[in-house]
């Protein structure tokens, strides 16, 4: 089967950028989560910013396990939620750090 045009943009993307494809995960979940915050001009992260990241990363998912199944004939769930976790991780931490800083500043 033949290279989808999503992981053909992802090959661009890893050999332009010379990055790993965990470094390029975090980059993308700290993007996404950073865009939301500045877009929804909500001023500072909160659970509502996480909304994007977790739909894009499990958007990204979704095509990896897609063309993992038509290219090699089985998903690498393992793989996929390897990503999921690179994708989400920080952008998770920031918020969670920053409600409990907020909560025991008012305490």
């Amino acid at each position: 089967m033949e290279t989808s045009a999503y992981q053909n943009l992802k090959l661009v993307i890893l050999d332009v950028l010379s990055l790993s494809k965990d470094a390029i995960h975090i980059h993308i979940g700290l993007l996404v989560f950073f865009l939301a915050i500045v877009l929804w001009r909500r001023g500072q992260p909160d659970i509502l910013a996480l909304l994007p990241v977790f739909l894009v990363a499990g958007g990204m998912e979704v095509l990896d396990l897609r063309d993992d199944l038509g290219s090699l004939g089985y998903m690498r769930w393992s793989a996929s939620l390897h990503d999921l976790i690179n994708t989400t991780f920080w952008p998770t931490l920031v918020v969670v750090l920053s409600k409990w800083l907020i909560k025991r500043e008012n305490l």
